[in-house]
């Protein structure tokens, strides 16, 4: 049975999956990644477990991947499969997609972590049939993918939808980009959890325990949530605005918080649009899986580009 290998690295596990050409997933895997390793001990980690995946499906499918799609987090260059740089797991400019492509002897797909996700959100979850889309992760940072056609922009130089840099309250909090005032900096999980862990005196609490204390009223929480809300509502308009995309989707774990979230921030990117076309904003379908099939979207994308030639690693 055809099929190929499509791999989310993350910066602390690694998921993985053989898809079928129907996209069914055939088998899943997870391990963790082992950046307390080292950056050199993680790339060997990825090869060894593409070579497990590779191996599995000789056995059980009767011939091994036809081709692999891996997602990284951090800077990509994919036209030239390179992972230039990623603050958590510690690698700078390294071949990833030739190191695999010699060790599984196949083809290879190396893409950016949230484009990729935003792919298979954008072609067969909660974007599917929109035209142009935007996929918005609100996580530790805040990135975002541009949708196009069944397929996504990485940009002249890959940092296309790196929406979490918009500045969006000038002066405000410094932010490691070098900017002050950046949208990742007051509406990712990351700052809520930072936010109400100062405000509520416990510096275990998250996001998730802000949304909770909303929902039972307390002032506090409501005012740093507004506070987020506001500042991805202003993010959002300037990206509609550029974009002008047809469905917005929001993904992350500040998402998770369901319509505690949706509800105002439809509200509050409905206040401030004026001429611009107000997009459907819906929650990402695909959950921590999206990495993946979009990693297995990738590898099937290349074979079919390739239209049966061979693809020169």
């Amino acid at each position: 049975m055809r099929h190929v290998i499509a791999l989310d690295v993350g910066g602390t596990g690694m998921k993985a999956a053989l898809v079928g050409a129907d996209g069914a997933l055939l088998h899943r895997a997870r391990r963790p990644t082992g950046r307390e390793r080292g950056p050199d001990a993680v790339v060997a980690g990825i090869l060894d477990f593409a070579a497990e995946l590779r191996g599995h499906g000789a056995r059980q499918f009767g011939e091994p991947a036809a081709a692999a799609g891996v997602a990284v987090p951090g800077i990509v260059d994919e036209a030239n499969g390179v992972a230039a740089y990623a603050a958590n797991l510690g690698w700078r400019d390294v071949p990833l997609r030739a190191l695999l492509a010699d060790r599984l002897g196949a083809p290879v797909a190396l893409g950016h972590d949230v484009r990729t996700g935003g792919l298979a959100e954008g072609r067969i979850g909660a974007g599917r049939g929109a035209d142009r889309f935007l996929f918005v992760a609100l996580g530790t940072g805040i990135a975002g993918a541009i949708g196009v056609d069944g397929r996504v922009e990485a940009g002249a130089h890959g940092f296309a939808g790196e929406i979490g840099h918009i500045v969006v309250r000038p002066g405000g909090i410094p932010c490691p980009c070098g900017q002050h005032g950046c949208l990742e900096r007051f509406s990712s999980a990351a700052a809520v959890s930072e936010a109400w862990a100062a405000a509520c005196g416990d510096p275990e609490a998250d996001a998730a325990d802000c949304a909770k204390a909303v929902m039972s009223g307390d002032p506090n929480a409501v005012r740093i949530w507004q506070t987020a809300v506001d500042a991805l509502a202003d993010g959002l308009v300037t990206a509609l605005t550029l974009l002008d995309p047809r469905t917005l989707v929001i993904g992350g774990g500040l998402a998770e918080a369901g319509e505690t979230l949706f509800t105002p921030l439809r509200d509050a990117v409905r206040h401030r649009v004026t001429f611009q076309k107000l997009p459907e904003i819906v929650p990402a379908a695909l959950g921590d899986s999206a990495g993946c099939l979009g990693a297995g979207l990738l590898a099937w994308d290349l074979l079919n580009t390739t239209d049966g030639m061979e693809v020169t690693p």
